[in-house]
């Protein structure tokens, strides 16, 4: 009896993987057809055309008209806004990234008994920082100093 439950099992288990494989075995033309466009088609037609085409002209134009040229006021506030975060021997002695305010606890600690013999300990304070790291303001956010 249990030879024959073993080898109904076994024909089971083979008629299930040749299904499975069997659907593996699709041609991938079949699936997903390629047609007669290229991507560059399918771009252009999407995006108006190429560069040649009126609405790829209008485009450009409309791009052009939103330029314009730097003022020397806009030179000006650009190179010192770039200057504040390069690295110079000059801004090296000042700090960029600033501390952000740690303020110390103080805690007093009443005189008590320590210790397995007990050993009197006097009364005594003691300072800890509120925070357990130090945390650190990003550039131009904190500016005055504490």
């Amino acid at each position: 009896m249990r030879p024959t439950w073993i080898d109904r099992r076994m024909v089971l288990l083979v008629v299930i993987a040749s299904i499975a494989l069997g659907g593996c075995a699709t041609h991938s033309e079949k699936l997903l057809p390629r047609g007669e466009r290229t991507m560059l088609d399918i771009w252009q037609h999407e995006t108006g055309g190429g560069p040649g085409n009126q609405a790829g002209r209008q485009l450009l134009d409309a791009r052009q008209s939103l330029r314009r040229p730097l003022t020397e006021a806009d030179a000006r506030a650009t190179t010192a806004l770039n200057t504040a975060y390069t690295r110079s021997a000059a801004n090296e002695i000042h700090r960029q990234f600033h501390r952000l305010p740690n303020p110390d606890l103080v805690m007093y600690v009443f005189p008590h008994l320590a210790g397995t013999e007990p050993v009197p300990v006097p009364g005594y304070s003691t300072v800890f920082p509120l925070y357990q790291r130090v945390q650190y303001a990003m550039p131009g956010e904190r500016v005055e100093e504490y």
